[in-house]
């Protein structure tokens, strides 16, 4: 379906809504939000559905209406569907069930109901429909919490349900959309996403997400979120079992399908979060501040026991508190005076309570320092059984201080029931977020921070759709035959012969000691539980002798120098997913890369950037970079050997299964493949 079509059904000026009982609904939650276009119910049992006049057929309508809610029957849904096509409608939501999530005949009917579809924009079936708050259309066959809005954050869920819980949120955050996505028999997240983007009053969107069909077309979508400035959150729920058939490489225990998806969002900057309410605080924070630029946070309470919990929760999130500037040290003791100790997190007292002016000063001093986000805690008594009126001092100093800095600045209550939605519409009003939870709020800043991050880097390009591979028809290259295609693309191997078995020990002398030798064979993938490789061997008999043990194996064996001023071991691998095609992994290697389990995975094409940045943030960076006081390794040439392997996957994208290089020798100069595993459709 066309963006246009889409945009139709999501904005309609007209309605056609088919029905009875879920259709007069839909009427009375139109009318309650304030749409102001025109509404036909259709029915041809009833004269009038909800007060309005009904007609009995779609022919009767006296316009082509933009949207439709179709609340009958599976076939009649799909007869409507294809009258509406005929007519030139927008699009239609489609409330029945009994389609593909049945199996069987379910399939069948789906795929009728598409045909019937046209140029028709289509959501459903087995959804709830969609909220736009923005213009009073409320194609929702149920009672919902939200009101009209004049902008705010989209969101687009799979489950009726689960949007229906967010309309009822009392966390003042403005929703401007509410799309429930049921089986998307048409169209996709990605055009969804698109279509939105559109619409210049949308400032965040959020994605609820059980799987995606078109990679390509999602990721396109994303970067024009991330080049537009509309920050993206998702909840990610369910795990496939993704590549179930890759069993040969160490890799295939490190990217499972949920890392792949972690490695989707931070590709393009879409903050994950793990539930709904901090999903709802980011959201919140983003609509008011959008991504950020500087992630250090100060914070003022009237409180020790805050503060120090704003400290401990901030460190957990990975958000500096720096110390106080010199000027803001000098403000702040001009405004509290000796009693107080200046320090951010700040404490406070209470001396201030109640003194406007005092507490503006207090405000501004910290809000004027510099910092990338701004906090004052503050959490609201009870309203049954307790006078608030005095918090509204301290609610004017701290807008009276974010209007003086422009700084960004969120009003904070610990407890998330602690904050009245009154108080969050007003604070919202004046440029303030208002955020409910200290961790929620702590997580919210981090994503908004990692956000702004992906948006200073050089953009990643769009991912491509997986290519289908019989998996169980890929054979194994042999090692020589592996590394020689990775040294092609630049990965350094060691030095090296195949020689028949006999020939071992003079091939050694050549290449000089010590040596290892490998029984030569494209179906060993683990040469050390086959007794397939010795190592460190000093001498032309060792040699000899080695490779005549490797006689059941092999008839040529590989003869390699052994490598000296050795690092760190890392491994670099790629394997094969469905959805994701060839993803790059790669982190501390060696025996124990299950064990330890310090690895990163990008999805391919991926840039030198972005794979020096995931480094950057594992524990065998720390190795390299020389962990306390042992020498040094070849973090450039760590890199290149990544890029290198990354190169060679990007190639061979529509036919590699999966590759492991482990190890690679990081070395105090260099870095060395020594073992390498690959997996392929074609002879290289």
């Amino acid at each position: 379906m066309s963006r246009s079509a889409l945009a139709r059904l999501l904005s309609p000026r007209s309605l056609a809504v088919i029905g009875g009982r879920e259709a007069a609904e839909v009427i009375r939650q139109c009318e309650r939000i304030g749409f102001q276009g025109e509404i036909w119910p259709v029915n041809p049992k009833r004269p009038e559905v909800a007060g309005r006049k009904s007609y009995a057929s779609l022919a009767d309508l006296p316009g082509v209406p933009d949207a439709s809610f179709i609340a009958v029957p599976r076939e009649v849904t799909i007869e409507s569907v294809a009258t509406l096509a005929k007519m030139g409608a927008g699009g239609a939501v489609c409330y029945a069930s009994g389609f593909a999530e049945v199996g069987g005949e379910g399939v069948d009917a789906q795929a009728r109901l598409v045909a019937a579809s046209g140029n028709m924009a289509l959501l459903g079936p087995n959804c709830y429909g969609l909220l736009n708050y923005l213009d009073g259309a409320a194609l929702w066959p149920d009672q919902h919490g939200g009101l009209a809005v004049k902008r705010g954050v989209a969101i687009i869920t799979q489950s009726g349900n689960i949007g229906l819980n967010l309309t009822m949120q009392a966390r003042s955050l403005p929703l401007a959309y509410l799309i429930s996505a049921g089986n998307k028999a048409k169209g996709d997240l990605g055009e969804m996403i698109d279509t939105l983007l559109d619409d210049e009053r949308v400032t965040a969107i959020g994605l609820h997400i059980e799987g995606l069909d078109d990679i390509e077309r999602f990721s396109k979508a994303a970067l024009r979120a991330l080049d537009q400035g509309v920050p993206l959150v998702a909840i990610k729920t369910g795990r496939s079992e993704a590549g179930a058939a890759l069993t040969l490489s160490h890799t295939s225990s490190l990217a499972g399908s949920d890392q792949l998806f972690d490695a989707l969002f931070a590709r393009y900057g879409i903050g994950r979060t793990k539930d709904v309410g901090t999903f709802l605080e980011t959201l919140k924070l983003l609509h008011v501040h959008g991504p950020l630029s500087n992630r250090t946070v100060s914070s003022m309470s009237c409180s020790g026991g805050e503060a120090g919990l704003v400290a401990d929760l901030a460190s957990d999130a990975g958000l500096p508190t720096p110390p106080l500037p010199k000027d803001a040290e000098a403000k702040l003791f001009e405004a509290l005076g000796p009693k107080v100790p200046l320090a951010n997190p700040l404490d406070y007292h209470t001396y201030i309570w109640g003194d406007l002016d005092a507490s503006t000063a207090t405000f501004s001093a910290m809000l004027g320092a510099g910092y990338g986000m701004n906090l004052l805690i503050l959490d609201f008594p009870r309203a049954d059984r307790c006078d608030a009126s005095s918090w509204d001092v301290t609610l004017q100093a701290f807008e009276n201080a974010q209007k003086a800095t422009g700084a960004k600045a969120a009003l904070v209550a610990s407890l998330p029931e602690s904050l009245p939605e009154h108080v969050g519409q007003r604070m919202i009003a004046s440029g303030i977020a208002p955020m409910q939870g200290l961790s929620e709020c702590m997580e919210a800043i981090r994503i908004a921070a990692d956000i702004g991050t992906v948006r200073a880097r050089t953009r990643e390009a769009p991912l491509k759709r997986a290519s289908s591979v019989e998996v169980e028809r890929a054979y194994m290259l042999d090692e020589p035959t592996g590394k020689a295609a990775l040294n092609a693309f630049g990965l350094t191997v060691p030095k090296g012969e195949v020689v028949a078995i006999i020939d071992a020990g003079k091939a050694a002398k050549r290449i000089g000691f010590p040596v290892v030798v490998k029984a030569v064979s494209d179906t060993i993938a683990h040469k050390t539980e086959a007794g397939a490789v010795k190592l460190n061997l000093e001498s032309a008999s060792e040699v000899e002798a080695a490779a005549k043990a490797m006689t059941p194996l092999s008839d040529r064996v590989l003869v390699e120098a052994m490598q000296s001023n050795v690092v760190a071991e890392m491994i670099i691998g790629v394997t094969r997913d469905p959805l994701f095609g060839p993803t790059l992994t790669f982190g501390s290697g060696g025996i124990l890369v299950e064990l330890l389990k310090d690895a990163a995975s990008l999805l391919l094409p991926t840039s030198r950037e972005a794979v020096e940045h995931a480094f950057d943030h594992l524990k065998l960076a720390h190795l390299v970079d020389g962990f306390r006081g042992r020498a040094k390794g070849d973090r450039k040439a760590a890199i290149d050997a990544i890029m290198a392997v990354a190169a060679y996957a990007e190639s061979e994208r529509d036919m590699l299964v999966e590759l492991d290089v482990n190890p690679v020798l990081i070395l105090e100069q260099g870095a060395v493949a020594v073992d390498a595993m690959i997996r392929t459709m074609k002879d290289n």
